[in-house]
């Protein structure tokens, strides 16, 4: 294993259990070893019937026949024992019974047959489970496993294990980025198509964020760190592969209720049979049918494929339970700025009272902004900066979510936000504004000193996604926004929501996705901002955009790790196929078991085409799932490939 995948699960302690099996070589040198003893046993039973029908050698057809029937019957009853003394339910008892009735009968080649091909099943289910492994083997070797530390002005090669928060980092062109990180200095081109799923090189610069895994093309870079390990956008992908393979639905969960039940059941089954028919073959056929490999395989081999289709355009699904909530989602609810719209808002108009100049107004309001991370402050800012305007010292400054800001400016106390919210702390607005504008209102000393209007223009795909949702059967769309109702409504018109709800508090928001879910309704919420986070939380589904903040994507089930808002009725698609395909694989499992096995009653089917059968059952189960997989190719990226010279040139200089 690279020294990477071990540093992170050595950091997470509960991942040792699940992890201890080699991820370098998914088939295992246990697997390996069962591989050529199985077909050392398909040696023996080839021979047992070459003795038979060429040489018309019984005895040695026999001895041959038991030699190969043991050795591949022996790792299957073995298993059975294990799982019965340490009280687990797999059902290999039942194939582990058949197996040893037809030794006892002494049909040697039938038992050898049968346990041959349910080997092949246990290693078919073995492959699915180890390749989720091989994934997480291959996601952690994106990260390097140095990085170039910078500590007074020099730099330091270390291990990725020993970077911190706020750590300084130097990245060359052609390496690879080893954590989460924020740009303090240089520009490059980044290719981020393994974690965004984006197809092009992303030009990034000062202030910009950059992941764990991507590549820097062209610049050199200096980055303060931000997360490292597991709580990078790498690491975390990594934690959804470890969870797909153990999903339950509520289906299975209820399957898992009555699994002790199961075996009884069927052997009762089976010595019922072979009372009415007095014959052991059909009984034998029974219990080697009973064992349900493809009902087992049916929901984590849908869950590894849609995993993969949403990772690889860029979809964070934080618990794969989150499909299942997605294909069940009636309402839809967006947040307006950030979200539906660009979020670069512009300065549009300025209306100060008449003894306040407007570059005055602007630089007061600049300065208290400067501490929000709001799009609408992120723009004041900018402007004031674009006109050169020396920002002030604010103290005693605090953010109300969906309010505003205030703090103290030379002694003088600032509010800047919502007009509501300045009239509740005794503030008299009394300019004209226009309507078509959001508007942030400015006050100094309990005075208003003007306004500042700003303009956003809506997503150019919002138009055509927002009609994609309402062709999935979505019964609503809304849209709630804290922007004044004039905006909101021009937005809502422009896209054709059912409902639009303005001027909304964080708690507004909240009460409007409680609202909806007591009326019965399955509720996703897309926002991108700090006052969104309650109502992404509270959602059945909670979906955060690209530019949304910390806590805005920490509340949220999913994260868009790109901005194209096309991807939203991509994975609502996603989900409901996925759930289409487990149900679909179940109901095979189950018609399989009952189809087949009457045919066996009926003498139909023996043992070994029993066997062959249940194998190809399984197959039939993956190969249903891993159609999930080729979903989203219209999104799938061309990976920009980095010459190989250019990522090798900095150990060739050395």
């Amino acid at each position: 294993m690279s020294d990477t995948a071990n540093m992170m699960i050595e950091n997470n302690p509960k991942e040792v259990a699940r992890a201890s099996e080699p991820l370098s070589n998914p088939e295992g040198d246990g697997v390996i070893l069962s591989l050529k003893w199985c077909f050392i046993g398909v040696g023996f039973l080839i021979n047992s019937f070459l003795f038979e029908s060429i040489f018309s050698n019984n005895d040695a057809s026999l001895v041959s026949g038991f030699v190969g029937a043991l050795i591949l019957t022996v790792p299957i009853v073995k298993k059975a024992i294990e799982d019965l003394i340490s009280g687990q339910h797999h059902m290999n008892e039942l194939v582990a019974i058949a197996v040893v009735a037809c030794l006892t009968l002494e049909d040697y080649r039938t038992a050898g047959i049968v346990a041959f091909f349910m080997i092949l099943a246990d290693l078919l289910e073995h492959k699915t489970a180890s390749g989720a492994k091989k994934a997480i083997e291959n996601l952690l070797m994106l990260t390097p496993k140095k990085a170039r530390l910078i500590q007074n002005e020099k730099e330091i090669e270390v291990e990725v294990k020993e970077v911190k928060i706020s750590d300084r980092i130097l990245v060359r062109p052609g390496e690879q980025i080893p954590v989460d990180g924020i740009i303090t200095e240089g520009n490059s081109a980044i290719n981020q198509a393994n974690i965004t799923g984006e197809s092009l090189p992303v030009d990034k610069e000062k202030g910009d964020s950059v992941f764990a895994g991507t590549i820097n093309l062209s610049g050199v870079l200096y980055l303060e760190v931000i997360k490292v390990g597991d709580q990078t956008t790498l690491g975390r992908v990594k934690e959804l592969i470890l969870k797909a393979q153990e999903t339950r639905l509520p289906i299975m969960t209820v399957i898992d209720k009555y699994i002790g039940w199961y075996t009884p059941a069927v052997l009762m089954i089976s010595i019922l049979i072979l009372f009415i028919t007095q014959k052991m073959e059909p009984a034998i056929t029974i219990l080697i049918l009973s064992c349900p490999l493809s009902i087992i395989l049916a929901t984590p081999t849908a869950m590894i494929a849609a995993l993969s289709a949403a990772s690889r355009v860029g979809i964070l699904i934080k618990d794969v339970l989150d499909f299942e909530r997605a294909a069940a989602i009636t309402v839809l609810v967006f947040d307006k700025t950030g979200t539906l719209t660009t979020g670069n808002l512009s300065v549009t108009r300025m209306k100060p009272i008449d003894d306040f100049e407007p570059a005055e107004l602007l630089k007061y309001t600049a300065s208290i902004e400067n501490i929000s991370n709001h799009p609408v402050a992120r723009s004041i800012v900018a402007v004031a900066k674009e006109a050169k305007l020396e920002l002030l010292n604010v103290v005693d400054s605090k953010e109300i979510p969906g309010k505003g800001v205030e703090g103290l400016i030379d002694g003088k106390r600032i509010l800047v936000g919502r007009l509501l919210w300045l009239k509740e702390k005794g503030v008299d607005c009394a300019l004209p504004i226009d309507e078509g504008l959001s508007v942030i209102h400015v006050a100094l000393d309990g005075k208003e000193i003007g306004w500042i209007g700003l303009e956003d223009k809506t997503r150019a795909e919002a138009i055509e996604t927002v009609s994609k949702l309402k062709s999935l059967g979505l019964r609503k769309i809304s849209i709630f926004t804290g922007d004044k109702k004039a905006v909101a409504e021009k937005v809502s018109a422009e896209l054709g929501c059912d409902e639009v709800l303005s001027e909304c508090l964080p708690e507004e928001k909240l009460a409007y996705v409680n609202e909806l879910k007591a009326k019965g309704e399955k509720v996703a919420v897309v926002g991108d901002g700090v006052n969104d986070a309650a109502a992404l939380a509270a959602g059945d589904l909670g979906i955060a955009m690209a530019s949304g903040s910390d806590v805005a994507i920490g509340s949220a089930s999913v994260a868009m790790m790109t901005e194209d808002l096309n991807k939203l009725p991509f994975l609502l698609t996603l989900a409901k196929r996925t759930r289409a395909v487990v149900y679909q694989n179940l109901l095979f499992g189950f018609i399989f078991i009952f189809v087949v096995g009457s045919f066996a009653v009926l003498e139909f089917v023996n043992p070994i085409l029993g066997g062959v059968l249940h194998f190809f059952s399984s197959i039939i189960v993956i190969f249903n799932s891993f159609r999930i997989v080729k979903m989203g190719e219209e999104f799938a990226p061309y990976r920009v490939e980095v010459d190989a010279a250019l990522l090798n040139a900095e150990n060739k200089d050395e």
